[in-house]
């Protein structure tokens, strides 16, 4: 979803995270003055509200801008839908993928509309346990499907760069519900497509 600067920066918000931003880079021991760091602050600023765009974004009503009646009842699945989030522990990215599965119960929305709901609740200070259960919920209580699957797959960099330091591990959770958490042929099918 694109949006324009408007939309996106406010500028008193902008303003204020900036002379944040500008603090912590004196504390750190930087001249904030220095040319090439004149304009870092708003820079800065204007990206932690690009990173966090997803707190003025409610996923149900973007699922709900496009439900058609449909009798389809197999499997809706849509795999590898990147994410990027910010761990909100030490606000460092973590950088995935997301497979998100529904079955659907006389309704079935945009397929874009999966994508967007991910997009929303990463867009936010997160833990991946908690993001994998919001687009589960979110979909589950916007479509009231048969059942939802998620399993989210990502590189923490708050792991690879700092503190542990180990640049190959992946995390991976999953959230189920009705038919996928129910039948085990059901959640077989969704973990075999995925793979």
């Amino acid at each position: 979803m694109a949006y324009t600067a408007e939309e996106l920066y406010d500028n008193k918000t902008t303003e204020e995270i900036a002379a944040h931003v500008k603090e912590i880079l004196r504390l750190l021991g930087e001249n904030p003055e220095r040319e090439g760091l004149v304009k870092t602050p708003e820079r800065v600023a204007k990206s932690l509200q690009f990173l966090t765009k997803g707190y003025s974004q409610n996923g149900e009503d973007i699922i709900r801008a496009a439900i058609f009646d449909e009798e389809y009842q197999q499997m809706v699945l849509i795999k590898d839908i990147e994410l990027y989030s910010t761990c909100e522990h030490h606000m460092l990215p973590f950088i995935g993928k997301a497979h998100v599965a529904y079955i659907p119960n006389g309704k079935i929305t945009g397929l874009s509309k999966i994508a967007r709901v991910v997009e929303t609740f990463a867009r936010r200070l997160q833990v991946q346990e908690r993001l994998t259960v919001e687009i589960r919920d979110c979909i589950q209580n916007a479509l009231h499907p048969l059942g939802v699957a998620v399993v989210i797959e990502a590189t923490h960099t708050c792991m690879q760069v700092r503190g542990v330091q180990k640049s190959n591990a992946i995390t991976t959770t999953s959230a189920f519900s009705g038919a996928f958490l129910t039948s085990a042929r059901t959640r077989n099918e969704f973990l075999n497509l995925i793979r």
